[in-house]
């Protein structure tokens, strides 16, 4: 039986690298539950990923399966570690350039979208760099509020928009429960990659580092924010397949994640039972 959400309901995905590809199990299997999203935040992958739902509108899960199956690190991170080295020399500030996540968003939703060609409203949220807060991005292009949402500090450069320089908004707000709530939403569904209760593997090069030192800074901003958020309104949180310990900037092993993100979200939802506002699960909750 399909619970009962208050409307508008609200899909919020967070940041996480390759661990992205969960979302989409997640994904799958909500559209098997009959929950659709009446609108969507994303943070850092999580856009990308809250973008191609936000044009595609139903079920877009099938969509982003044949996108997460041909996804290499070398199309997201291009470039070797000598070509890593030359860039930090260059720059001073990244080991990436975002000519390959460009290329990503410009083959997979287009390179003149515009917030206003979405089919579902769509919410992506960045960090302003001069404020050190975030930013709700709703209107105006969606390649560079995208780019600028998934600029993750040292890997990537900081991206211009409307005035202000942004970085990834995993450093502020990963799970953008907040936003997804300032944008209408009377109820939440969220789909967090990013393994709160669980630290990514050991980082090996330093741009895993970098990665590494991210998901720690922001691991822990959904256990102290869902309950307040969940306070206010149903917060349904998915669970997470059994963690795997994988880089942020592995996608060797994307085909597991989706499939054991969909068995766990699925059979979770075919017990769920919503009453008023609470907390439906949480953050680092691993289904067994």
């Amino acid at each position: 039986m399909t619970p009962e959400l208050p409307r508008p309901v609200g899909f919020v995905l967070g940041g996480g690298g390759s661990l992205g590809a969960i979302q989409v199990g997640m994904l799958r299997a909500l559209a098997d539950a009959g929950i659709g999203a009446d609108l969507v935040v994303g943070t850092s992958v999580g856009s990308l990923n809250g973008a191609v739902l936000a044009l595609t509108g139903e079920r877009p899960a099938t969509g982003l399966e044949a996108i997460w199956a041909r996804m290499t690190r070398d199309e997201a991170f291009p470039g070797g570690v000598f070509s890593q080295v030359r860039t930090l020399r260059h720059t001073r500030t990244h080991l990436f350039p975002s000519t390959g996540l460009a290329a990503i968003v410009d083959d997979h939703l287009g390179a003149d979208t515009r917030f206003a060609d979405l089919t579902i409203p769509l919410g992506v949220v960045t960090t302003d760099v001069h404020t050190g807060e975030p930013v709700l991005l709703r209107s105006g292009e969606l390649r560079p509020a995208l780019l600028a949402s998934c600029a993750i500090p040292g890997i990537y450069p900081p991206v211009p928009h409307a005035g202000t320089l942004h970085y990834d908004g995993g450093l502020v707000a990963n799970v953008p429960m907040r936003q997804a709530l300032a944008m209408g939403a009377r109820s939440l569904v969220v789909l967090d990659c990013a393994f709160p209760g669980r630290l990514p593997a050991e980082p090996r090069t330093f741009a895993e580092v970098m990665m590494f030192t991210a998901m720690i800074s922001m691991r822990n901003q959904a256990v102290l924010e869902a309950p307040v958020v969940a306070a206010e309104a149903p917060v349904v949180y998915l669970p997470g397949p059994a963690p795997v310990r994988l880089s942020p900037l592995d996608f060797s092993r994307t085909d597991e994640l989706m499939a054991e993100s969909y068995r766990a979200a699925g059979t979770y939802l075919d017990t769920l039972s919503v009453a008023g506002p609470g907390l439906y699960g949480g953050p680092g909750v691993v289904a067994r």
